[in-house]
């Protein structure tokens, strides 16, 4: 009888796992780290429990904001349900339904591209669960949708690169031929920084845009498209760049042209990432306008307020500042990201 007892219980735990394992499957989506024991929402453990949806990983700056996020939940007792949408919104509306699913305290997310997403935070909303926007807004009409955005103001780092430029180019005698990689089409940075950057420029007939297409935030895309700008434009002065991976991938198709990268073509960046501070102290760049992506710690902290009821500023900036040649050379020392 004992053995007949050991048997069946086994048979039973073996069952067990292997309905738990498919129920597990069927609500994954995308690349998650759900972590925790309780996946029917809340931690069972008294945490605050956050589903976060980020973008991807793209480019060094990113993977400093995600490691930023994940290092601070752990810091502050909060249990992070992680999901990496793999630069594709409707991985990201999936995510953002499986954590509604679970039911967490708080959701936040860093949305691929500003468009599309009223359907999905009206039913976080339904479900009395607050969204944090991190990094990139959306252009919804609706601002209760979301409890507040915690991120950089785009258009001003579009607009101190254009600003820099006017200044840098003054003296020009003649037109000021100008490339622009963009980001992903449709995301707020993109679209931003392209704006703020095109008003900028505005001081100056003299500058002037003659091609402008996306690189989607990748140092892959940017080599791409500067390399096919060089062919299309055989005068070109000015390449700005609305993130420094892009840029970074720009400089092996300018050295490939047979061209020197900072002194032939003038190169301006967005980010301020570790290889591109490298690439602006070593005269490659020469101005980098900063987009910090070590949000982890304030985004914390403003979830545990929305989760208490707290009242939140509508929207939280964060401190950045512009760097030369040799701003670079003495930041880069202590750079963390």
């Amino acid at each position: 009888m004992a053995k007949t007892g050991i048997t069946l219980t086994r048979r039973g735990l073996g069952a067990m796992l292997a309905v738990g394992l498919l129920a597990g499957g069927l609500a994954g989506c995308g690349n998650s780290d759900t972590g925790g024991d309780d996946k029917s929402g809340g931690s069972g453990n008294g945490k605050l429990v956050m589903g976060f949806s980020q973008v991807g990983a793209e480019s060094g700056w990113r993977t400093a904001n995600t490691n930023s996020i994940k290092e601070s939940a752990t810091a502050a007792g909060i249990e992070l349900k992680f999901d990496d949408a793999q630069g594709k919104q409707e991985n990201q509306i999936k995510a953002l339904r499986n954590f509604i699913q679970q039911k967490v305290d708080v959701i936040a997310f860093s949305p691929v591209v500003e468009s599309g997403w009223d359907t999905v935070l009206k039913e976080a909303k339904d479900a009395k669960i607050p969204v944090i926007l991190t990094d990139r807004a959306v252009d919804s009409a609706d601002k209760s949708l979301y409890k507040t955005f915690i991120g950089s103001d785009f258009v001003k780092e579009g607009k101190l690169a254009g600003e820099w430029l006017v200044k840098e180019k003054a003296s020009a005698a003649g037109p000021v031929n100008i490339v622009e990689l963009q980001g992903t089409t449709g995301a707020a940075p993109a679209n931003d920084r392209k704006k703020g950057f095109a008003e900028a420029i505005a001081a100056n007939p003299n500058l002037k845009v003659v091609a402008s297409q996306s690189g989607d935030f990748t140092r892959a895309g940017g080599k791409q498209v500067m390399e096919q700008f060089l062919k299309a434009n055989p005068k070109i002065d000015v390449l700005f760049a609305h993130n420094d991976d892009m840029g970074l991938g720009a400089l092996e198709a300018i050295t490939a042209a047979g061209k020197t990268p900072g002194k032939d073509i003038t190169i301006i960046t967005v980010d301020a990432v570790k290889d591109g501070m490298q690439a602006l102290a070593d005269g490659k760049f020469n101005f980098i306008a900063e987009c910090s992506p070590l949000l982890g710690p304030q985004l914390m902290d403003l979830a545990k307020k929305v989760k208490a009821g707290e009242e939140v500023p509508a929207r939280v900036e964060t401190e950045e500042t512009t760097f030369t040649q040799e701003q670079a050379k003495a930041a880069l020392p202590n750079r963390k990201y």
